[in-house]
């Protein structure tokens, strides 16, 4: 589409006389008749405020012959001898009349500004936070964290000796009866078949077997997922299309206090929704029968216990007589107590595995301990010393 043009007329502001906003065309003061120069920025120009969305100036554009002519006449030049101010196409200085040299310096041009410009109606919005910023704050939040922990690790893993002293050893044993009995289970006849059972000789080689298979009738066993033609299933998504136009404008400064806006209108997109759909399978709950039968089989069903405990002394297991389709199980738990002081007096309990290391333990034994800072109690060697 067709650029539409405009020339935007910056102000300055006198060092001398603090006056501000004065129109570029006034090379001198309006008040002191200063002449505008390169230094103290009266030559660096404040062209307003653009709008956020198109990156338009705010000020409305010059139309007279005299600006124009002015804005059109290039870069600014500054005097050798008076430092004032030129129009570029003047080889004369209007203040002093001294010749433009080849050392005269001119006003430098600067690249084109971008739409969105520093002088805005709204503050700009606040950046993002760096990801990188966020990740390494998070690291070292990590790190310090580790780092304590760390050294809460190593100030409780330290350890000290200490002796302790057996202040009584304590056992349970358990006997469990259990007996090989006729019972009755429901089962799935594809699952099931025919087996002799065989009754225990001194508790071992009994077989359960499966006999006297009755009262079946089909049941559901489960489901199963089976195809039923096609559907339509259909998804909302979002895409980017064109929905008219929108202005955007760019600025150039022309480097004589003038600055050049090239407008023209641009595609603008606009999210819109739609619906994505195919063509997928059906599928539907089948249920699955199987034919279900109460049957016979023996089982070890628990009959009897009997639990003895003591301390300080030998473990011995408690009386009970098995029948002649029993079996007896056994359980049996040793404590050793160990008594010692670290600031007040404290306890440490240790569980033999087995009978003959129960046995090597006696009341008023001496027991070497290491003992950490978290409280936490090991044996030296495993074994007490006398």
């Amino acid at each position: 589409m067709a650029e539409r043009t405009r020339i935007i007329e910056g102000t300055w502001n006198c060092t001398s006389c603090e006056t501000r906003n004065i129109l570029a065309r006034h090379r001198s003061c309006p008040s002191c008749n200063n002449p505008r120069e390169e230094t103290g920025q009266e030559s660096e120009f404040d062209f307003g405020e653009v709008d956020d969305t198109t990156g338009k100036s705010l000020r409305e554009g010059v139309t007279d012959e005299k600006a124009l002519s002015a804005a059109n006449a290039g870069a600014d030049w500054f005097c050798d001898y008076c430092s004032a101010s030129n129009r570029g196409d003047s080889p004369i200085c209007r203040n002093c009349r001294a010749e433009r040299s080849s050392t005269s310096r001119a006003l430098a041009e600067e690249p084109e500004e971008p739409i969105e410009a520093p002088r805005s109606r709204r503050p700009p919005p606040a950046p993002p936070p760096s990801a990188q910023g966020s990740g390494r704050k998070w690291l070292y939040v990590g790190l310090s964290l580790l780092t304590v922990f760390g050294s809460c690790m190593y100030w409780g893993s330290r350890t000290h000796g200490v002796t302790g002293q057996v202040t009584t050893t304590e056992w349970t044993r358990t006997v469990h009866r259990e007996t090989f009995q006729r019972v009755s289970r429901e089962g799935w006849r594809s699952d099931l078949s025919v087996r002799s059972s065989r009754m225990p000789v001194n508790g071992t080689g009994e077989v359960a077997g499966v006999d006297n298979i009755r009262s079946c009738f089909p049941r559901q066993r489960g489901t199963r997922q089976v195809a039923d033609g096609t559907e339509r299933v259909c998804t909302t998504k979002t895409r980017q299309e064109q929905c008219g136009t929108t202005e955007k404008c760019t600025r150039k400064k022309m480097s004589n206090g003038y600055m050049k806006e090239t407008c023209r209108d641009v595609a603008k997109y606009c999210s819109k929704s739609y619906q994505d759909c195919d063509m997928r399978t059906r599928y539907r709950s089948e249920p699955i029968y199987d034919v279900s039968c109460t049957y016979d089989t023996f089982v070890w069903q628990p009959v009897d216990k009997k639990v003895e405990s003591d301390r300080d002394c030998a473990p011995r297991w408690p009386a009970l007589e098995p029948g002649p389709l029993d079996r007896l199980r056994r359980e049996e738990k040793y404590a050793v107590r160990i008594g010692y002081e670290d600031g007040d007096t404290k306890e440490h309990v240790h569980e033999p595995r087995s009978e003959t290391e129960f046995l090597a333990w006696k009341k008023g034994q001496s027991v070497p301990l290491q003992v950490n800072n978290f409280g936490s109690a090991q044996i030296v060697a495993g074994d007490a010393v006398r």
